[in-house]
């Protein structure tokens, strides 16, 4: 399944980010690809290392080791920082 994002940039904006970019597409697009391929990276290498410590095989492709893995996103994270720190505040 793929997802699609789309952005609305305000005509300075647009202005802006083409003194700094070729093709504004291309440059949004290769940003993001980018911020994609290193967070693959980290949690690729993440789950190889605990199940290198597990002594666990390391089986599948990159986007199967990440589609696997049990990652906490942002969201959640904040979710749970919110919490520890409401749960501190109570105690």
């Amino acid at each position: 399944m793929s997802k699609n994002y789309t952005i609305t940039l305000s005509d300075a904006q647009d202005k802006a980010l083409s003194t700094v970019a070729l093709d504004n597409q291309d440059w949004i697009e290769n940003a993001v690809f980018e911020r994609c391929r290193l967070a693959i990276e980290e949690i690729v290498n993440a789950e190889v290392q605990r199940k290198l410590a597990a002594g666990e095989s390391i089986t599948g492709s990159k986007e199967e080791i990440v589609m696997a893995a049990d990652v906490e996103t942002v969201a959640e994270r904040n979710e749970r920082i919110a919490a520890e720190a409401a749960a501190r505040v109570d105690s």
